[in-house]
């Protein structure tokens, strides 16, 4: 009789476990049938935000805002005309298949998207969502910290909802990797350090600067199902006050070696001569 108890325990906590999986993956379809569409930008893209309902007038189309699931909606686009008084609102505009276009969006511009139709005020089926998510790279160092023998700290962080990070991770296939400039996985790199902390859905870069990192680029890839869908680059610059030192000790070596070379055939010339004066005066 334990035994079997304990066989039902186990069974009532797959049956719990199966219920989260359907739970979250319910969150990336829609109820109506229409499939909710996640979208990857960097900052300072142009992006368009299909509209999956849209009905043959988009004087019909509504667009609606949503930071995330605990905010109160916002009202970007009535019936086809952009709210004036939204602050980004010289930045949006409606395609002719009622898409909502964002300019040069930023990290501020992430969250949940919806398409509502209406016809004589009356709406039409229900919400066509869209998941917009923004990858940005930042760096924890001042310009002036940026220089050769200190550690250089840089994040790649994935604006959205804290509480889809994990679940775009297990049902999207979503990854942040680091690369070099010419594509190489910086993960086994023992000279990087990289941690990965899915709460912030950030990515952390952390490495001692060397002389020659001057102008090198490191990248910040977002791969879906091994697909790259956007990038953010980071290119190391050095302050002026190290690049004109650098610079002054590079013109310091080329003297000294356009002196060698210049003083090296004399130096020979005076050798011979004074072997041949000796060989004389003897």
């Amino acid at each position: 009789m334990m035994f079997k108890g304990q066989k039902q325990t186990m069974a009532e906590k797959c049956v719990v476990c199966l219920l989260g999986l359907i739970i979250l993956g319910s969150l990336f379809t829609g109820s109506s049938g229409v499939d909710d569409t996640h979208l990857f930008y960097s900052s300072g893209e142009n992006v368009r935000l299909p509209c999956n309902n849209a009905l043959s007038d988009c004087t019909s189309t509504t667009w609606i805002y949503n930071r995330d699931i605990n905010t109160t909606s916002i009202e970007l686009m009535t019936l086809g005309i952009t709210k004036n008084y939204i602050e980004r609102h010289k930045r949006l505009s409606l395609g002719s298949d009622c898409s909502l276009n964002i300019q040069k969006i930023t990290e501020e511009d992430y969250g949940v998207y919806s398409c509502r139709q209406f016809v004589d005020e009356k709406q039409q089926g229900t919400d066509a969502r869209v998941y917009l998510h923004v990858l940005q790279v930042t760096s924890s160092s001042s310009q002036t910290e940026i220089r050769p023998g200190s550690f250089l700290s840089l994040s790649c962080q994935l604006h959205t909802d804290g509480f889809y990070c994990d679940t775009l991770i297990h049902f999207q296939g979503v990854e942040l990797i680091w690369v070099n400039e010419a594509g190489v996985n910086l993960q086994t790199d023992s000279r990087y350090k990289i941690s990965f902390s899915s709460k912030h859905c950030k990515s952390s870069l952390t490495t001692r600067l060397l002389n020659e990192d001057l102008n090198r680029e490191w990248r910040c890839l977002l791969t879906q199902r091994n697909e790259v869908k956007t990038s953010v680059s980071y290119t190391v610059k050095y302050s002026d006050a190290e690049v004109n030192q650098t610079g002054y000790l590079i013109r310091v070596i080329v003297i000294i070696v356009e002196i060698t070379v210049f003083a090296a055939p004399t130096v020979i010339l005076l050798q011979i001569i004074c072997a041949r004066r000796a060989e004389t005066s003897v």
